[in-house]
């Protein structure tokens, strides 16, 4: 019985994990559409978002199915709570890339300043490489990692805010809606890694049983 339990976790854990991944794709994908102007890439991305919805809903009602019928105790209920809430953050960052593949179908029809679309690149990179290292802790359990999220998240938002100022050295020359797209898809790239960060912190309780204290942010 006990063996069946255990089997049904770690799959519960690889489902969740395969979610993350795709993640991965969609921020990846929602990206190269914004800068490539490709609308059909848009499309296939905004497409696929009910299906990712249903798979983090699946996560939530199994956990909670388990915790109800096998009643876990310690470390597997962490775990199975903490997959549910994964699933969540997960969903969330599924709708922001969706969000960026809308922005990429408005923006296609016209080119601003390369020097935009170079920083929306860059920062998407900085978000990929966040979320493999989020995927990794998750997998391992491992802690140093997870607690190297908020680090690896600093560049993100200094890409942000410059990318920010950026804009405002050409907005009175381009036009209103394609300017106000690209500042909310770089927006949109930043909650995607604060998104990360969060599930770091939740990794760690899920393996120490404690939350720790977030680390005080900068002053802008």
């Amino acid at each position: 019985m006990r063996e069946n339990f255990r089997k049904e976790l770690k799959d519960l854990k690889q489902s969740v994990l395969d979610i993350g991944r795709s993640i991965v794709d969609v921020t990846r994908l929602s990206v190269k559409a914004l800068v490539d102007g490709d609308v059909d890439l848009a499309e296939q991305v905004i497409a696929g978002d009910d299906d990712l919805d249903q798979r983090c809903l699946a996560i939530e009602e199994h956990s909670l199915e388990v915790i109800a019928t096998q009643f876990p105790v310690a470390r597997d209920l962490r775990l199975l709570h903490s997959l549910g809430y994964i699933s969540m953050h997960f969903e969330r960052m599924g709708d922001l890339g969706v969000n960026i593949a809308k922005a990429a179908r408005r923006t296609a029809s016209r080119r601003g300043p390369q020097t935009l679309y170079d920083l929306i690149q860059a920062q998407g990179n900085l978000v990929h490489r966040v979320l493999e290292a989020m995927l990794e802790a998750l997998e391992k359990n491992d802690l140093e990692l997870a607690r190297k999220l908020q680090d690896l998240d600093e560049p993100i938002d200094h890409l942000f805010k410059q990318f920010f100022r950026e804009l405002a050295r050409l907005q009175e020359e381009e036009d209103i809606e394609w300017a106000s797209s690209m500042v909310l898809a770089s927006r949109y790239l930043e909650r995607i890694a604060d998104h990360a960060v969060d599930i770091g912190d939740r990794i760690t309780y899920m393996v120490t049983g404690q939350f720790e204290a977030p680390a005080e942010e900068e002053e802008a």
